[in-house]
């Protein structure tokens, strides 16, 4: 690895695979660390631009060295030691899979940067949670967003990823009080942590906001020993800071590949998706394994990992909201697994707890699966766009949340059906999917799939050619006064792109 010798990647030992971000992707030729499982060779292959091979460390250095060298020229690295010195500290990190930034740094994106810790890679070979060793990989993520945001962005996006990983390794129930105390402590700690570094970044580089002075009081204790009273520290320390670089430091953000490469199994604070995930077999044979929240817990798994009521994640938002930065979104597991019945007994493949159909809309490749409960009946929804922009998977997450509990809830799906069949957006033809050849976008063509596999109904044609063409975009023209209101749409078409939006 010319260029890397002297580094930490010297010591690193790689294998081959081949690895598509998706199932439906062209494989590419991956090496990425051997201890690293082919989940994390399909992310890297979701992280790396373009369709070639891929060497992790090389993927790495770039954005490192991109961190690195725009913070020697701003100012805010003050030697080549000191950006040596970060550059291995991150590329640990990353090796650790504690932490690392989000998928717009490592494709040199033009959008707002995040960094994200993930919780359950904290915990020590003895089972203790390495408080000390999080709240300085918080600094760091702190002091990689102050450079890639010029050193002038006023609010950072440092966060958290896996909470219901952690909680499974102490065996805490999600809807639990301790486990909503373990989350305020988690979110306290971040804080303080991100806040402390902020004040010394602001005696380097000059304070640009007052510290708080009243905080929220964080848990007393938690279950997991040591945790609170480093909470408590790192707020006394941010609070002892003579001012901050940066008005807000700590948000949460729905999961991306990164989580996936870090082995995150959810995001933020969202509750494990169930002890068990599919898998496919040295043999090609569809099974289902444990997920990694499940092999902490141990023989506690099926109930601790059971969906909790709907009612605990919003108390855990809740715990955690005083000492969060901004409100944190609704909960997006990573693209992972339904879960599997309680009785761990194998099931044939026609009745597995899962489909998925995938197809292409105008062009655009996109996967929907639909999670079942144990009659068969839809229980949740997601989507996998992987080669759609950052905004517009964002979008589709959120709408297939909001969608899952809207089921959960009791929403019957024929109401969704009713809103979003034939919504408008990019459509064209469709390929992949013979029972449905045109659609008005691709939220037309999921939600009459799904009307047709579990309502049963053939009363949804596809639209005629020209209402599935992509609309045409007019020039802007400057406004005629006096301005009149606009045109009221109809119920139908305007329930549709409201919710289409």
């Amino acid at each position: 690895m010319a260029g890397l010798a002297g580094t930490l990647w010297q010591s690193v030992a790689l294998r081959r695979t081949r690895a598509g971000a998706d199932p439906d992707a062209q494989p590419r030729p991956i090496a990425l660390p051997a201890a690293w499982e082919d989940e994390e060779a399909a992310a890297i292959a979701a992280l790396a631009p373009g369709a070639g091979p891929v060497t992790f460390p090389t993927l790495a250095e770039g954005w490192i060295r991109r961190v690195t060298t725009r913070g020697r020229r701003l100012g805010l690295i003050a030697s080549p030691e000191e950006a040596d010195a970060l550059a291995e500290e991150l590329r640990a990190l990353l090796l650790a899979r504690r932490g690392a930034p989000g998928a717009e740094v490592w494709r040199d994106r033009r959008e707002e940067a995040r960094f994200v810790l993930n919780l359950p890679a904290f915990l020590d070979a003895d089972g203790s949670f390495d408080a000390a060793g999080y709240a300085h990989a918080a600094a760091l993520g702190v002091r990689v967003l102050d450079i890639l945001g010029q050193g002038r962005a006023s609010r950072l996006r440092l966060g958290f990823a896996d909470l219901a990983g952690l909680l499974a390794a102490f065996r805490l129930p999600y809807a639990g009080e301790e486990a909503r105390a373990v989350a305020a402590a988690i979110a306290a700690l971040t804080r303080g942590a991100a806040e402390a570094e902020s004040g010394r970044l602001a005696e380097r580089h000059g304070a640009l906001h007052p510290v708080a002075l009243i905080w929220p009081e964080p848990p007393a204790e938690t279950a997991i020993p040591g945790l609170a009273a480093a909470a408590r520290a790192a707020l006394d320390e941010a609070a002892g800071s003579p001012g901050l670089r940066h008005q807000g430091c700590v948000a949460l953000a729905p999961a991306d590949a990164v989580e996936a490469l870090l082995g995150a199994e959810t995001a933020g604070l969202a509750p494990a998706a169930g002890p068990l995930q599919p898998a496919i077999d040295e043999a090609g044979r569809h099974v289902l394994r444990p997920t990694r929240a499940a092999l902490r817990a141990g023989d506690a798994a099926p109930g601790l990992l059971a969906p909790p009521p709907p009612a605990a994640r919003a108390a855990m938002e809740a715990a955690a909201m005083p000492f969060l930065d901004a409100a944190p979104p609704a909960p997006i597991a990573l693209p992972a697994p339904p879960q599997a019945p309680r009785r761990a007994q194998p099931r044939p493949v026609a009745s597995a707890a899962s489909r998925t159909w995938r197809a292409s809309v105008a062009g655009a490749r996109v996967a929907l699966r639909a999670i079942e409960d144990d009659r068969g009946r839809l229980r949740e929804i997601a989507f996998s766009a992987p080669r759609e922009g950052a905004s517009a998977r964002a979008l589709l997450e959120a709408l297939a949340q909001a969608v899952s509990l809207g089921l959960a809830h009791g929403v019957p799906l024929d109401g969704f059906v009713e809103t979003y069949a034939y919504a408008p957006g990019a459509g064209g033809a469709v390929e992949g999917d013979p029972a449905i050849r045109r659609a008005t976008s691709v939220l037309d063509w999921a939600f009459r799939r799904l009307a047709m596999e579990y309502l049963g109904r053939t009363d949804l044609p596809d639209p005629a050619e020209e209402e599935a063409d992509p609309p045409v975009v007019q020039a802007a023209q400057p406004p005629l006064l006096p301005l009149d209101l606009p045109a009221q749409p109809s119920p139908r078409r305007g329930r549709s792109m409201r919710h289409a939006a």
